[in-house]
Parts: C-alpha cells; structure tokens; sequence
C-alpha cells in the first residue's frame, strides 16, 4: 500500500513539474510576440472630390457636416477591401443590366448606386427582412406588383425589382422634389421622411436630422459611386470583367412544373437553374402562372 502511495505520489509530482515548464514556455512564446517588432502600416484618409453630385443634384460640400459625413463612408469603403473587390467583381456581371433598366424607365444612372449600398449587387435578405438587390420589404414588393409567395419571390428578380424600384423612386422624387430626397424616403419611408420634414421645417436630405442609418444612407451611395468611378485612385485594380455576364436563353414556363426534373430536361442542374432564376424559391411551382425562366447555356 505504502508503495502504491509512492508510484501516485511520484506520477503527480511529474504531472506538476510538466505543466509548470510547459505554461512557463507558452508564456516565453506570448512574451517573444508582444515584443515583436510594430507593424507598419501607410495608411491615409482617402481623398475626395471638390465637386460631388449624385443624381445630378449638387452635395453641399461647403458644408463641414457634409464633408465629413462624406469622408467617413469614404473611409469605411476604401479601407474594406474584400468587400469593395467582390462588389466591383460582381458589377461585371449585373451593373449593365440595371444601368439599362434606369435607362428604360428614364431615372438617372447614378440610382445605380443605391443598389450597391442597399445589397453590394447580392440577393441578401436583412434582420427587417427585406430582400433582394433592391432589398424590398414583402409588403412594399407586393405593393408595386411583385409576386411574394412560398415558391416565388420576385424580390431577387433583378429585372422586375429594378423596375418597381425606379417606380417608387419616381414617386417618392415627384413628392419630395429631388432625388436625394427620394433616395432617403427609398430607405426609410416616404411617411416616415414627410413627417420629419413637418416636424423640423427643413426639407433638404442635408439639413434633417434623421435616424443613423438613413443618415449614412445617401453620403455610402455617392462614396461608392466616387471610388467605382476611380478604382485605381483607390488602390483598386479589378479586371472590367473578372465575373462575365450570364450566358442564357429564356423561356416561358407555365405551372405546375418540377423545377429539378425541368432543369435535367434542359441539360442543366437545379443549382445553376436557382442562380440563373433566384427568385424560385422552392423545387416546384404549383399555380399556374407563367414566368421567364432563363436557362443556362454554357458553364465555361
């Protein structure tokens, strides 16, 4: 017994001993890195233009609120490289479309830039649920003749979307009296945006006091538009057409219809048929509408 007491003794006290060398060394190793060398960075605020506009309309940038609402979404997207290099990416593919959209319903071009702030050019869905490019809430979708339901939402139809944006756009520039205006209603509401224009006598998007996010929301889509306008003069070099447009024919489709077993007989696969057609949502389509659906004709 008094042997045993021994070995157990022994094999603690080496258990001891081992851990006591072993936090010592990983504690050397933390010391020798908090001792490395200061990392060198040559970082800048980026610079900006004298003369901004957006939609055609004049930024007070005489003004140092102004000015520096400006600078801190020009430096929040300079300095947030991935996320600028995916978006610049993904206009390759999806920014002629829209522009030729704006064209058709005769907005202006720059509205292409509240796209990118609401979604960087991807069918993200928010905490409010809001969805898609142009990140229409269910209701207000509906409300401009998009179909929401279990299996299809038109909310990420890009065409469809852009569309009902431009309309509301309109609507909220005819109300308000310029675009910027508009562009704020667009993010918080026309009701919302009336209200503050009666409740503090001004009504100029740069003269309200509004809620923070509505308050960056204009000032990140003229950054955007400054930096993708002059990539290179902020350290981004993107090839025009790293992502290439989608290669497709398009057809109309009238339900019921199997989406997996459509996509097999058009010699593609349910995954491409979704990335082509984000707004099925589900594997079937059982009322008996008729939809565009574009079908994939290369994957090269």
């Amino acid at each position: 017994m008094k042997r045993l007491f021994a070995i157990t003794y022994r094999i603690i006290l080496l258990c001891f001993c081992f851990l006591t060398l072993s936090s010592s060394s990983c504690a050397q190793r933390s010391v020798n890195f908090l001792q490395s060398p200061t990392l060198q960075q040559n970082m800048s605020p980026p610079p900006i233009p004298a003369v901004v506009t957006f939609c055609g309309e004049l930024v007070p940038m005489e003004c140092f609120d102004v000015r520096e609402s400006l600078r801190r979404e020009m430096n929040s997207l300079s300095y947030w490289h991935s996320s600028m290099i995916y978006t610049m990416q993904l206009s390759g593919r999806y920014l002629e479309i829209i522009e030729n959209l704006l064209k058709e319903c005769e907005a202006p071009d720059d509205l292409k830039y509240l796209c990118i702030a609401e979604s960087n050019l991807q069918n993200l869905v928010s905490p409010s649920k809001a969805a898609g490019f142009w990140q229409f809430l269910a209701g207000t979708a509906r409300d401009f003749g998009l179909h929401v339901t279990s299996e299809v939402d038109e909310r990420y139809n890009l065409e469809k979307a852009t569309r009902a944006a431009c309309q509301y756009l309109k609507n909220a520039r005819d109300k308000f009296g310029s675009w910027t205006m508009a562009a704020a209603a667009y993010n918080v509401g026309m009701g919302h945006i009336a209200g503050q224009i009666a409740t503090q006598k001004q009504n100029s998007y740069y003269d309200l006091h509004l809620n923070v996010e509505t308050a960056r929301y204009v000032y990140r889509a003229v950054a955007y538009k400054i930096i993708m306008q002059n990539p290179e003069t902020y350290g981004f070099y993107v090839p025009k057409n790293d992502f290439q447009p989608l290669k497709y024919i398009e057809m109309e489709v009238t339900g019921p219809v199997n989406w997996i077993s459509f996509a097999e007989t058009h010699n593609t696969n349910y995954k491409l048929l979704r990335m082509f057609n984000p707004w099925i949502i589900d594997t079937k389509l059982s009322s008996s509408k008729t939809y565009t659906v574009k079908i994939p004709t290369t994957r090269n």
